[in-house]
């Protein structure tokens, strides 16, 4: 397979480079350690700054003012991101920009697209849903009126990244007939409130609860291939994430093991240190390939095409599994550094937890694969 990147793909990870270069490491908060998170978890700054270049509107069509690219250029671009844990919903916001402009009606397309590729409008996705490991369908329901179609939503959300800032929330919910909507929610929607939660690595979430919260139809889409999508092209940027987090976390070991000596050597030359590494450094190549297997299989996917589901599974058990072996092994390598708190490798070890288990663990994804082998073998 010839994973060449495009020139237009190209083109957005150099500016991609270019914005995050000026976002040191440095200047991300450590997560909180106890129940208080930072108090300003969105880089605004760092947000204002890519609409200027663009890269907001990567999956948003040039109709809209945006690039009009594909899953590919924006997990170049995420990769980019996460070796700074950039705190910005790159990805949520540009997934459900892609649900709308897939799925969504004229109104809500016209309403939501240009603003939020020129920055203005901010959107997220309601996806983990109550454990994490549950569909995230299940944890609300749907009901249309038949005189007016609007939909009546109530349930709870949990987990919900970056509510606190969105004007939009994704929100899958399942119908009494056993269909999955998709319903844009402003964070004012009378109905809906919200209460703090945090993640392991500090990020301040969102539970979200609907109360009889009522949508017009316009801001819904009754469509189960829109969900579907919508969850693939999430996990595949976690997986992007992962990688480029990992990325950077293998940098830092070796720039740290080749500094540090002992009995007057870089414990890089060591052969135990340098094993551990080339089996970091395997573990990232194959994260690599199986996400770009997987950002293909989902800018491809046409009628009649193979699904994505098993690509992006596959994507996903070698994105927790790897990401999370990295991180172990950086915080063995740097000794007693790997402890500290306010050393960089802490908040990155915490991120990798985050992406290790976000939309589903490795076991999660090993089981859907399961399942898609065993119906394909039957069929």
């Amino acid at each position: 397979m010839d994973f060449t990147f495009t020139e237009e793909q190209q083109a957005a990870v150099e500016a991609a480079k270019a914005v995050f270069a000026d976002t040191p490491p440095d200047a991300v908060p450590s997560p909180a350690l106890t129940s208080r998170a930072v108090a300003d978890d969105f880089d605004r700054t760092l947000w204002n700054t890519l609409a200027q270049s663009d890269l907001l509107g990567l999956l948003i069509d040039p109709e809209h003012n945006g690039a009009g690219l594909d899953a590919i250029a924006l997990c170049l671009v995420l990769r980019e991101s996460a070796k700074v844990v950039a705190r910005i919903p790159l990805l949520e916001n540009s997934a459900a920009t892609h649900a709308i402009q897939a799925h969504g009606s004229t109104e809500l397309k016209q309403r939501t697209l240009p603003a939020s590729a020129r920055g203005e409008l901010i959107l997220t996705v309601a996806a983990n849903g109550r454990t994490g490991h549950d569909p995230a369908e299940l944890a609300v329901t749907a009901r249309q009126d038949p005189n007016d179609h609007s939909w009546t939503l109530d349930g709870t959300q949990t987990a919900v990244p970056w509510a606190h800032n969105a004007d939009l929330i994704m929100v899958p919910a399942h119908t009494p007939e056993g269909r999955t909507v998709l319903a844009a929610v402003h964070r004012t929607q009378d109905g809906l409130t919200l209460a703090d939660q945090y993640s392991t690595n500090g990020e301040r979430l969102g539970e979200l609860h609907l109360d009889s919260a009522r949508i017009p139809a316009t801001d819904v889409i009754d469509s189960e291939d829109a969900w579907n999508q919508l969850r693939n092209l999430l996990t595949t940027g976690t997986c992007a994430l992962a990688l480029g987090l990992g990325e950077a976390v293998l940098a830092m070991s070796s720039d740290y093991t080749s500094k540090r000596e002992q009995f007057g050597h870089p414990v890089a030359t060591f052969q135990a240190v340098a094993v551990q590494a080339a089996d970091r450094y395997i573990d990232l190549r194959a994260m690599e390939v199986t996400l770009w297997q997987a950002a293909w299989r989902i800018t491809t996917a046409t009628d009649g095409a193979l699904p994505a589901t098993g690509d992006v599974a596959v994507a996903k058990i070698w994105a927790s599994d790897g990401v999370r072996r990295v991180v172990q092994t950086a915080q063995h390598l740097h000794g007693g550094f790997g402890a500290d708190t306010d050393y960089p490798l802490h908040r990155y070890h915490a991120w990798a937890k985050h992406l290790e288990l976000s939309l589903g663990p490795a076991a999660a994804h090993e089981e859907t694969l399961g399942t898609l082998l065993a119906a394909h073998s039957l069929s």
